[in-house]
């Protein structure tokens, strides 16, 4: 569940980072080409493609064999510091692992890269100041959230595995697990004026009381 849900994630901001583009990119066409069925189709395809191709590191997982120790050193049961409590052969599932990767993680990444070098490309074209300002605020939360996020995940399972029980890795994984899920109503709540004015209206309310 934890891999399938984080597959579908990675997935679901390049769908996102696409939705950007063709609104700043291509503003006049953006009603036409992200209908309501192509808004359907993308999410469908996020959320099974990341149960499926997850489905393949299973079938590994359910043929290592344990005859060591069984505790974890890490804060959670995350995959690699897993398969070191393992005394199979796992150099097929390593690779494995880099090899699903790609899809996962690399493919999405290069294209959100895409995406927002023409993003920024048309707004360099925009002479007057105000109106780059609004493009870039209409982009800039997930432009945050996809650098926090992707960074450290291909940080962590795009590189090999030797050394993952070293400080520095549970701290990067800290990031992804729960400092970027906590930035992330923040980070998209509070750039939205109606998510503001709401707020404001709250905060008055409780003023007058």
């Amino acid at each position: 569940m934890y891999c399938a849900i984080g597959c579908t994630e990675c997935h679901l901001l390049t769908v996102m980072a696409y939705d950007r583009y063709l609104a700043i990119c291509n503003p006049l066409h953006y009603n036409t080409i992200m209908n309501t069925r192509l808004q359907h189709l993308l999410v469908i395809y996020c959320w099974v493609f990341g149960f499926l191709v997850t489905q393949i590191t299973l079938c590994f997982l359910c043929q290592l064999e344990f005859c060591g120790p069984n505790v974890i050193d890490h804060f959670f049961c995350d995959l690699v510091p897993y398969l070191e409590l393992s005394c199979s052969y796992k150099y097929a599932l390593q690779l494995e692992i880099m090899i699903v990767g790609i899809p996962i993680l690399v493919i999405p990444f290069i294209l959100v890269i895409i995406s927002y070098i023409r993003v920024f490309i048309t707004i360099f074209g925009i002479s007057f100041t105000k109106g780059w300002k609004k493009t870039f605020s209409t982009f800039s939360s997930h432009l945050t959230v996809v650098t926090m996020y992707f960074g450290t995940i291909l940080t962590i399972y795009m590189v090999p595995a030797n050394g993952y029980t070293l400080p520095i890795h549970k701290l990067i994984a800290f990031l992804y697990i729960v400092v970027t899920p906590l930035f992330n109503p923040i980070i998209y709540c509070l750039r939205n004026q109606e998510m503001r004015t709401v707020m404001e209206k709250l905060f008055r309310r409780r003023e007058k009381k």
